[in-house]
């Protein structure tokens, strides 16, 4: 049982890195969309990641049609604050893709155009918080996916 995660123009060397844990603990493979917001050599990417990022099963691709292109056959789910179902209704299976959004802004108004009925949230309980920190929503989302696919 494997899960697929997908950052698109990760920002954050920190949050990269934490996800790069999460992936090797949870089993996942990582999927990096070019361009980053950083240098795959950062210090806080390696720090984040610490000890475990040689260790980490990590695919980059040079842009976002790459990444489309070479996986157009896959199942994906995209996560976005613009979904209407919500991350529990997700159809887990095994090497499903969860694709996520740049940390300032999210997926692109094209990719939340043309994947209506693959969009799914995570439920935000009050009116004072726009998101949650990418790594947080990866940590929620891939768990529930073991959760159910453990069932």
């Amino acid at each position: 049982m494997a899960l697929n995660i997908v950052l698109i123009e990760p920002e954050i060397p920190n949050n990269t890195g934490n996800i790069g844990r999460l992936s090797l603990a949870s089993g996942s493979r990582l999927h990096l969309v070019k361009p980053f917001g950083f240098e795959l050599t950062d210090a806080r990417l390696k720090r984040a990641g610490l000890d475990y990022w040689k260790h980490l099963e990590v695919t980059i691709y040079e842009n976002v049609e790459d990444f489309f292109k070479i996986h157009q056959d896959k199942e994906m789910a995209f996560l976005s604050s613009h979904g209407e179902k919500s991350y529990l209704d997700i159809p887990f299976k095994d090497d499903f893709f969860l694709v996520f959004g740049k940390e300032s802004v999210g997926l692109s108004k094209e990719i939340v155009k043309t994947n209506p009925n693959q969009l799914y949230k995570i439920p935000l309980f009050s009116e004072h918080i726009r998101s949650l920190n990418i790594s947080n929503s990866v940590g929620i989302v891939v768990y529930e996916g073991i959760r159910q696919l453990e069932e």
